[in-house]
């Protein structure tokens, strides 16, 4: 315990340190924060709704409307995959549940039209944690030359899903540009979302800024580009400039006719994927049967010219066109990672929302009771954490001010790392704040009366201190680890003030660990090096 290096002192009181560079911005006034060199550390923990006010809503995903839509779809699929591609003759009917009749009346080509349609009835992954388990997203049912066909609950269920998924994309981008950065966007339940804007003051602002739709569009790209570095181009006549969305700096100019744009409300669905002949990491993306048709004259008109995927008149992605894209699907590759597919493939989706949201809550927190919120926990902060430094003192004397210093560590470490991930900071997170400091001094009280026991039955202080530390260190760790599971199972069961309060839970045991054992302990070493006492003080 006592062979420490000079490598282990400073780099122990380094991570410290840094834990209280990233949390001293909290503690400064805005014009010296700004004011601050771009290389220190400007973020501040994000005040929740219930701390500073602003406007809460929850919105839901139409099913009615979503599966009307969806019918739309199959429909328009049935019919497609039937006369387009294979020339099969049939009748179609709309029933008032969603369900798309199909009469095959080619006798011949009946049991062609049962494999056929059976297609349309694509696999979703419904296993746990997706282990594999899949359903069909189209339940088929066949009397003679006759079918059925209908969105099965599993395939209803991972259309809202992603439906959800999609609004989520698009409102978050919506309140980007309107500088709403600090802005809450969440999933409740199935269905659902929450949408939490801190300082907002007016609603009909955030429902107008949420209820806009985001505009896709697929268009060719012009012959001449601007050139790299240079300012102050004009593209040329027919063209209009667009920034890519990655890169604002980078500009592509992009035709303007009418007749070589795709709209992106035709586009049905893009998932990520993987090349079955180079395996790198793709997108892939499908059409509805206007949207096929129109694609498949611009991709064959164009073959081996590059066109733009454009998303709020920002460039997603600018690949070339290898070859007509007839069938109303394909895909976009460029190099992407994994995780780069994932968010092109929502991107895409975002186009068009599947279905209309509609407002089941909307309420507005005023800033007078976000005040009194800060006023009431801020107060019980610090009245816990004056409490806790003095029973450490009166308890333990010189060991209970060690306690304290790593006590304050943790606190500061606590706000550097909520303010490094830009954290939001509600009310039951000053409750997890709280609750921090009462386990990390509970850390402290087991090393100590261990070491106190140890003490008793005769061991010396160096000897009483190294055993007193090691085999409280297993109990520290199982203690924190149970609460930490608890806190990890708060975040991913719960919604909205829960997660506040579990992040700001997991992280302060994160922190515990490291200051009620790792800095306690090297500040005992020091004052054992220093001092080399023959008697334990407490």
């Amino acid at each position: 315990m006592f062979r420490i290096t000079w490598f282990k002192v400073l780099s122990i009181f380094g991570v410290v340190l840094l834990g209280l560079l990233f949390a001293l911005p909290n503690a400064l006034p805005p014009q010296v924060r700004d004011a601050l060199p771009d290389f220190l550390p400007k973020r501040t923990v994000v005040l929740g709704l219930d701390l500073q006010g602003g406007s809460h809503l929850l919105w839901e995903v139409d099913r009615k409307e979503l599966t009307k839509t969806l019918t739309t779809q199959l429909r328009g699929d049935v019919r497609q995959s039937l006369w387009q591609e294979n020339k099969i003759r049939h009748r179609l009917q709309v029933r008032k549940d969603g369900a798309v009749i199909v009469t095959i009346t080619d006798p011949a080509k009946v049991e062609k039209a049962a494999e056929v349609l059976r297609k349309l009835a694509r696999p979703v992954d419904v296993g746990f944690f997706a282990t594999g388990v899949q359903r069909a997203e189209i339940d088929v049912e066949r009397d003679g030359n006759r079918f059925i066909l209908k969105f099965s609950e599993t395939g209803l269920n991972a259309r809202i899903r992603r439906a959800v998924e999609q609004a989520i994309e698009v409102i978050r981008r919506r309140l980007d540009e309107l500088g709403m950065t600090e802005a809450t966007i969440q999933q409740q339940g199935p269905e659902r979302i929450i949408v939490q804007a801190p300082g907002m003051r007016d609603p009909s602002r955030l429902k107008k800024a949420i209820g806009q739709t985001a505009r896709l569009t697929f268009q060719l790209l012009c012959d001449a580009q601007p050139q790299p570095g240079v300012t102050s181009q004009r593209p040329p006549a027919g063209c209009a400039a667009y920034p890519d969305t990655n890169n604002p700096n980078t500009v592509y100019w992009v035709k303007t006719a009418r007749r070589a744009t795709v709209e992106g409300a035709d586009l049905v669905d893009a998932q990520p994927a993987f090349d079955g002949q180079t395996g790198e990491p793709i997108v892939t993306f499908r059409f509805n049967q206007k949207g096929a048709l129109r694609f498949g004259r611009l991709t064959q008109a164009n073959v081996g010219k590059p066109f733009a995927i454009i998303l709020d008149n920002k460039v997603v992605s600018a690949p070339v066109i290898q070859s007509p894209i007839l069938g109303g699907t394909g895909q976009i590759s460029g190099r992407f990672s994994v995780e780069e597919t994932k968010l092109l493939a929502v991107i895409l989706r975002s186009g068009a929302l599947p279905a209309k949201l509609t407002i089941v809550e909307e309420r507005s927190v005023g800033p007078s009771l976000g005040s009194d919120s800060i006023r009431a926990g801020v107060t019980a902060a610090i009245v816990g954490l004056i409490a806790v430094l003095l029973f450490m003192l009166v308890t333990y004397g010189w060991f209970g001010i060690i306690a304290d210093l790593a006590l304050l560590a943790n606190l500061g470490m606590l706000i550097g790392l909520l303010s490094l991930f830009g954290a939001t900071l509600t009310l039951p997170g000053i409750a997890g704040i709280v609750l921090t400091l009462g386990m990390a001094v509970d850390s402290n009280v087991l090393v100590f009366e261990r070491v106190r026991e140890e003490a008793r039955r005769g061991r010396s202080v160096l000897n009483a201190l190294e055993t007193g530390f090691s085999r409280a260190f297993a109990t520290i760790l199982d203690a924190n680890i149970t609460t930490l599971i608890a806190a990890v199972v708060l975040y991913g069961l719960g919604s909205g003030p829960v997660r506040g309060f579990a992040v700001t839970l997991g992280v302060g045991i994160v922190t515990t660990v490291f200051t009620a054992y790792t800095l306690t302990r090297l500040l005992v070493a020091l004052w054992v090096r220093a001092r080399r006492p023959r008697a334990l003080p407490i």
